[in-house]
């Protein structure tokens, strides 16, 4: 049986009077490792000083010339964090230390309303995939990183020596890891890479579960209500073969215009990397200019917004993400058509492995360059030229097709 609420309070209460796990284990009728477990997975950190000192875990407090008033730990190079030892032994929280009050470290204390509000949380998200804070993968990538790829180290040594600082098992970092979502590959783990991986479901993943947030679909519709002009970008995924190459497309809805890009995998870093590439091409004021909006569907790989909402360099908002509702792909249909003609040249079932993003534009170059009944006869390349500027198309890598030369088979790619 799971942990109830008052099971909760009962173990704040006695965390704060010193009461053993052992002992609470007893009056809960839990096993002691359940109560352990319990603790460790969900404590909060705090940043409190001491009484009549503020806040500083630095090894050096005691001893840098620097101590006081002179003292900046953002911005110290010599800065090494302390963790008290304590916590790294039962009871793991600092609840009924009686040593806290004169305490500069960081804290941590088991609440029992913020546990169940976590456990609830997790009964949600079980039925959506893992969920992890954009904020806790950096934080992971800045420990894993120089330590598995710099430095040659296993996940297992690198997290059993870092617990206090990873909070994730190993098995969800290996989650992490195949999913694209840490810059550390599987192909910096050797002792992985020679093994054969066994099939198993697809895990849906969110990397921020707080992306929908200010950006659902009913959002969507009081913003075009305050803002009916503002030209709508579409976004989508097309799959190849089960795991391999994946399509991003960008449904440009004022003139039907669709740019495509190749990415080995289908994970959230690569959509960002592509924005973050358009950007680098285009300059801040025409991407602000072309990306005012961009409506996608729940897919994991749009599940980071906020790394592509914002400006890489600078933090400024650079576009708003909006979400349709779940399995509503009418919601954003326009793209469809697009996606038809990109079929007719790569049906379903086709590998992309192979294509390169040369072939992609070509394949854009084509369909782009189809003029459309809808479009008073023009075609969507024509249109987006006259609204965005020639020298925009340019930077884009889509060329104008003669009528004649225009191919939606399967036969424009083969050589």
């Amino acid at each position: 049986m799971h942990l109830t609420k008052d099971d909760r309070y009962t173990i704040e209460n006695k965390l704060n009077n010193n009461v053993s796990l052992k002992q609470i284990s007893k009056i809960v009728n839990k096993h002691p490792s359940s109560i352990s477990r319990e603790i460790r997975n969900h404590y909060i950190t705090k940043h409190t000083g001491a009484v009549g000192r503020q806040f500083n875990n630095c090894l050096y407090r005691r001893t840098c010339p620097n101590r006081g008033k002179n003292c900046n730990i953002k911005n110290c190079t010599d800065f090494v964090e302390e963790v008290c030892s304590l916590l790294n032994h039962s009871p793991y929280v600092c609840n009924g230390c009686k040593k806290r009050t004169q305490c500069t470290l960081s804290k941590r204390f088991y609440d029992a309303n913020y546990s169940q509000e976590e456990y609830e949380d997790t009964l949600k998200d079980s039925r959506s995939g893992i969920v992890i804070t954009q904020e806790e993968v950096e934080h992971l990538n800045d420990i894993l990183t120089p330590l598995i790829k710099e430095k040659g180290q296993s996940i297992h040594h690198a997290v059993i020596n870092n617990k206090n600082k990873i909070m994730f098992s190993e098995k969800k970092i290996y989650k992490l890891i195949d999913l694209g979502l840490l810059k550390v590959r599987n192909i910096d783990l050797p002792k992985k890479v020679r093994f054969r991986q066994r099939k198993k479901e697809t895990t849906v993943y969110k990397v921020d579960k707080n992306c929908l947030e200010n950006r659902t679909y009913e959002d969507f519709l009081e913003y075009m209500k305050q803002n009916p002009d503002t030209p709508i970008v579409e976004m989508d995924s097309v799959e190849g073969k089960k795991s391999g190459k994946v399509l991003l497309t960008i449904h440009f809805v004022n003139c039907s215009f669709m740019l495509a890009f190749i990415r080995e995998h289908n994970d959230a870093q690569s959509v960002i990397d592509i924005f973050n590439y358009l950007q680098n091409i285009l300059g801040i004021d025409k991407f602000k200019e072309l990306f005012i909006l961009i409506l996608t569907d729940n897919g994991s790989e749009f599940s980071n917004p906020t790394e592509i909402e914002f400006n890489l360099n600078t933090g400024e908002k650079r576009t708003q993400i909006f979400y349709c509702h779940p399995s509503s792909p009418y919601e954003k249909g326009s793209c469809e058509v697009n996606h038809e003609l990109l079929r007719r040249i790569l049906p379903k079932g086709t590998s992309f492995d192979n294509l390169t993003q040369e072939d992609i534009d070509l394949i854009m170059s084509h369909i782009n360059s189809y003029k459309r009944k809808k479009l008073n006869d023009v075609s969507p390349l024509t249109l987006f030229s006259t609204i965005y500027g020639k020298d925009t198309l340019d930077k884009l890598n889509v060329q104008e097709i003669e009528p004649n030369q225009i191919n939606l088979s399967t036969n424009l790619l083969k050589k």
